[in-house]
């Protein structure tokens, strides 16, 4: 099972979560455990990112939010749980 961490915005983002919508949170764990199994497939499209983003990873929480991670060996690295990285 790979760690996971937070960068210190995206913390801030899932903490957001914890008190403003349970139902996004529990969407935001069951990715973190599918990424956990397999990072670049499954639920939520997994996608890689491109240009100043290349080496992240983002799937869809839902139709407004994206999860933006990296993986490296066995550690996952979670940049964004909130908004889209387009904003």
């Amino acid at each position: 099972m790979s760690n996971i961490s937070f960068a210190d915005d995206a913390w801030s983002e899932y903490l957001y979560w914890q008190t403003q919508d349970k139902k996004t949170l529990k969407k935001i764990n069951a990715l973190l455990k599918e990424i956990q199994r397999n990072p670049f497939d499954g639920a939520g499209k997994p996608e890689p990112l491109k240009n100043d983003k290349s080496g992240l990873w983002s799937r869809r929480i839902n139709d407004k939010d994206r999860l933006v991670y990296s993986v490296n060996n066995d550690f996952i690295i979670v940049y964004q749980c909130k908004g889209h990285y387009d904003d």
